[in-house]
């Protein structure tokens, strides 16, 4: 297998920021064509990064970066977009099912809105997007799907303290499951996970700002894990994987450049 992805559309959802963003420039470094397929329009104070500045971004990195605003909610925005990618690229290699929603609350504190948001984006537009993309990955020489999402630990500790998220999440991982059996020898599918914590704006709003910040490794370990995976064969399928693991079959070990502050304590991630 060619270990570079020139040439390789990527469709990453989620990807104005953080770690789909992430996964994308590691890809534009090799020349891939990058679609940023995410709702972010206009800048927020509170998250940076539009699918514009992403799309810049990918430029910039040696790659070829396309914009496209799309709330994976609702079906007739993914196809729309995935046509646009198609008819910009001429087809489509990769899916990176990046987006997500997160609410860290009991099942007291779990507004619907916000369980049918987790949901709608995790699980139903994880589903949908590779609906719409699969058509066009199998077209594709060594096509692979991959979800942010973790390994399916079924224990009750992971589900305790946020059923509706972990359900969320693991509906992610669960297409993996079904998907990879569907597809084999067609599309490799996989999962990635961090074993950390990971520098992003959902970790600093959301866990406890600068200090889970301090330990949590940056993006970029993730963007270099899913860059070994989806150069990997067709026949490499249906894993769940850790981003220190992937990186240490690839031959690195030492990973204290990733760290966001290498004197700190790294935060383990939910799952692991």
């Amino acid at each position: 297998m060619s270990a570079s992805l020139k040439g390789k559309t990527l469709f990453i959802t989620g990807a104005s920021r953080g770690i789909g963003l992430a996964i994308g420039l590691r890809a534009a470094r090799d020349g891939a064509n990058v679609v940023i397929a995410a709702k972010t329009a206009e800048p927020n104070p509170k998250l940076p990064g539009t699918v514009f500045t992403a799309a810049k971004e990918i430029d910039d990195a040696g790659g070829k970066g396309l914009g496209v605003v799309c709330d994976i909610r609702f079906e007739e925005q993914v196809a729309a977009a995935v046509a646009k990618a198609v008819e910009t690229f001429g087809g489509i290699d990769i899916l990176v099912n990046n987006a997500s929603a997160i609410s860290l609350t009991g099942t007291e504190h779990t507004p619907m809105k916000r369980y049918d948001l987790m949901h709608g984006i995790n699980t139903r537009g994880t589903f949908l997007v590779s609906q719409q993309c699969i058509p066009h990955l199998k077209k594709a020489a060594n096509p692979h799907i991959l979800n942010l999402s973790p390994p399916l630990n079924m224990e009750t500790r992971w589900f305790a303290p946020h059923v509706a998220y972990t359900m969320a999440k693991f509906g992610m991982s669960m297409c993996v499951l079904g998907m990879a059996g569907e597809f084999k020898g067609k599309i490799a599918i996989n999962a990635l996970w961090p074993r950390t914590t990971i520098a992003t704006a959902a970790v600093k709003n959301l866990l406890g700002g600068d200090a889970a910040m301090k330990g949590s490794r940056k993006p970029e370990i993730m963007g270099d894990a899913a860059h070994a995976i989806l150069t990997k064969s067709v026949e490499v399928s249906g894993n769940f994987f850790i981003d220190d693991e992937v990186l240490a079959r690839e031959g690195k070990t030492d990973l204290s450049e990733y760290a966001v502050d290498p004197t700190a304590q790294l935060l383990p991630d939910f799952f692991v």
